[in-house]
């Protein structure tokens, strides 16, 4: 019962950052303290910086180096797009 909370908590948090909610449950309920310290200190997925594939222009984040959508081997870009803002709830 307390793995199972530890991995909710973790997946929890994980999904919030907008990482994905089951593998970071299992992380939780393997690692039941580990694992809800390491979502809280992982990196939040939203924030991060995005820029076009120079072939088939999906936006994808800078930190890809090979393209999903296309195959194409992406070079370091020379500007790059900011993430989304997201509304802020009043």
């Amino acid at each position: 019962m307390i793995l199972f909370f530890f991995g909710l908590s973790a997946g929890v948090v994980a999904k919030i950052k907008g990482s994905s909610f089951f593998v970071w449950f299992l992380v939780g309920f393997s690692l039941p303290v580990a694992g809800t310290l390491a979502a809280v200190l992982y990196r939040f997925e939203r924030n991060e910086v995005m820029r076009n594939c120079s072939n088939c222009g999906r936006v994808v984040p800078l930190h890809v180096q090979v393209c999903m959508s296309c195959g194409e081997d992406l070079d370091p870009p020379e500007e790059f797009m900011a993430a989304p803002a997201r509304s802020e709830r009043a």
